[in-house]
């Protein structure tokens, strides 16, 4: 009987290890959803806009579109979330250009045009840098604005935190994708977790204004994300809830346009 048991164990063991070892080897398929468009892909939106390619450090060459307002404020650099790419994400820059910004749509490594594959958290984050400083020989940083929905909430951050934009807005933000996993997934150790992606870090040495937009049905990532969040936040900081918000369609939320407009009013 004891040793049935011990047989019992160990296999529960072996297992446990060979799950915990294709998580770490597979976790990019787990995290990021592209969506692939041929280099040929002609973009049909009702609003001005063009194909720009930003070349990384590795010498690939990233893709994204920029939409124009008629008179520009200034440029939102908006970072999407883990699925799809800028041909449906393209559809989220009306809401800003009616405000008068442009908006900068990035897709990251792997996403739309964008060559190469993701393949880990620096190298991520030094490919947004790349479209940074792209942006900033376009513009004066201070007319600035990082925006980051969902899984780029983490991205945009970081690049905040290293620099000098105007604002920085998170849409359905996570306090780190370590809190995330240990929150959905209690039993999986997160040293297996390539992508930390610790927004309550990167805040810390956030010197602008940063503020957050959270539905409070969140069915993705949880709302007591954002709280958490609250814990580092300087005094200018500003946790918006949207009242029966869930993760998608923030920007289409009547109560984030009226937000937003009184913001960038500011």
């Amino acid at each position: 009987m004891k040793r049935m048991v011990l047989k019992i164990i160990i296999i529960i063991a072996a297992l446990y290890i060979l799950i915990c070892g294709l998580l770490y080897v597979f976790q990019e398929m787990l995290i990021f959803f592209p969506q692939k468009l041929d280099k040929k892909y002609q973009f049909t939106f009702d609003q001005p806009f063009e194909e720009l390619s930003i070349t990384t450090n590795d010498k690939l060459l990233l893709h994204g579109l920029l939409f124009k307002a008629d008179s520009s404020k200034g440029v939102i650099f908006y970072l999407h979330g883990n699925a799809g790419a800028v041909d449906s994400w393209g559809t989220v820059a009306k809401t800003y250009t009616q405000l008068n910004y442009d908006v900068f749509v990035l897709d990251y490594r792997g996403y739309g045009k964008s060559e190469g594959v993701i393949s880990g958290e620096q190298a991520f984050f030094e490919d947004i840098q790349c479209v940074y400083d792209s942006l900033k020989k376009m513009y004066a940083e201070n007319k600035i604005i990082v925006l980051g929905y969902s899984i780029g909430s983490g991205p945009a951050s970081k690049v905040a935190s290293t620099n000098n934009p105007k604002l920085l807005i998170l849409q359905a933000p996570y306090y780190s994708l370590t809190d995330m996993m240990r929150h959905a997934y209690p039993i999986i150790p997160t040293f297996i977790l390539k992508y930390k992606f610790a927004t309550n870090k990167y805040l810390k040495n956030c010197k602008m204004p940063v503020v957050v937009f959270h539905g409070d049905q969140d069915e993705v990532i949880y709302y007591g994300s954002s709280l958490k969040l609250k814990s580092v936040f300087k005094p200018q900081d500003t946790l918006i809830t949207l009242a029966g918000q869930g993760h998608n369609g923030i920007t289409d939320n009547p109560d984030y346009k009226v937000a937003l407009r009184g913001i960038l009013a500011e």
